[in-house]
């Protein structure tokens, strides 16, 4: 029997419609994950297995394929466990329930059942903002408060996979994802104050110019001339960030799994502080997920900065042996 139910993948900071296509056959006992699925996405036979069983199901003991469609696109994550154990379930015949193609589904589960925090909510939250108004996902309990930040999707959290299907039975009802998330930390009082740099008017004014109208800003100096003090200093004067900049910048943190789960939003804008000569991997972070969050933000950053760098002395030798 085939049954078919609906996840997202993260590609970038982008979230991608996945289906979640299982196929139960006769044959010898044997659980197929393709459609471009990395490593730690195969371990999710395991897990499934361990979830059915601790929750008072079977784990059919017949030929299982599992596809991921679109096949083209790299999936990974464990996000897909709950998307797959309510594949199995269902193509097995051991739950009495239709998953249309308004649900959606994300987290990843214990040996237990229960559904644990899983990176990359908030961007699967917005992709699906025009997917229709009757439009719903199911995410662990863990990530409400970051699924409730975006109000026009319908989001629901669920602590276990018992859970989740006892209302996909109509059993029980879900908690809609928490969007009050209480009062918000004053992160401006832990950023270095513009006000304390004592001297470097010229720096300053220069700054102060290029905050007020978002201009770019290329520093050059000697080692210890006070560059990166003033750069890190310099998001305490620019202006609020809008909504889209805060969806955007929390967009990243929660692809990156550095998203505070009391405080996930990102209201203060961030700065980072590449090395001067960084090689492409670490511009973009050491870990597989990291750079590719980081890859707008700090590789071109940091690209851009020291081609503009070279091309600067390039130009300056280049009169330098015009004129001698």
């Amino acid at each position: 029997m085939l049954a078919t139910t609906n996840t997202l993948l993260i590609n970038g900071i982008e979230a991608v419609p996945v289906k979640v296509e299982v196929d139960i056959q006769n044959g010898l006992p044997n659980f197929e994950l393709i459609g471009l699925a990395q490593a730690a996405l195969k371990e999710a036979r395991e897990r499934v297995k361990a979830a059915l069983k601790n929750s008072g199901y079977e784990f059919p003991n017949r030929k299982i394929i599992v596809n991921l469609a679109p096949a083209d696109l790299k999936k990974e994550g464990s996000h897909f466990d709950l998307a797959i154990a309510l594949g199995v379930l269902l193509a097995s015949g051991q739950i009495d329930a239709v998953c249309g193609e308004n649900l959606f589904f994300a987290g990843e589960l214990s040996l237990d059942g229960s559904l644990r925090q899983v990176p990359g909510i908030l961007p699967m939250s917005l992709a699906l903002i025009g997917a229709g108004t009757d439009t719903c996902f199911i995410v662990p309990a863990a990530n409400s408060r970051e699924a409730g930040l975006v109000h026009e999707t319908h989001a629901l959290a669920a602590g276990s996979l018992k859970e989740v299907i006892d209302w996909l039975e109509g059993n029980e009802s879900l908690q809609p994802a928490n969007d009050e998330y209480g009062e918000e930390k004053n992160l401006s009082d832990l950023q270095p104050d513009f006000a304390e740099v004592k001297g470097q008017e010229s720096a300053k004014r220069a700054l102060q110019v290029a905050a007020a109208g978002l201009h770019n800003v290329l520093l050059i100096g000697p080692p210890g001339g006070g560059k990166t003090m003033l750069a890190r200093r310099m998001p305490s004067i620019m202006p609020d960030m809008t909504r889209e900049e805060i969806l955007e910048t929390t967009r990243i943190y929660s692809v990156a799994g550095l998203l505070n789960t009391e405080h996930p939003l990102i209201s203060v804008r961030p700065f980072r502080s590449p090395h001067k000569k960084p090689a492409s991997s670490a511009a973009g972070g050491c870990r597989a997920r990291e750079r590719s969050a980081w890859r707008r933000m700090e590789y071109f950053f940091s690209m851009n900065l020291l081609n503009s760098t070279g091309m600067f002395w390039k130009r300056c030798g280049n009169l330098w042996k015009t004129n001698w």
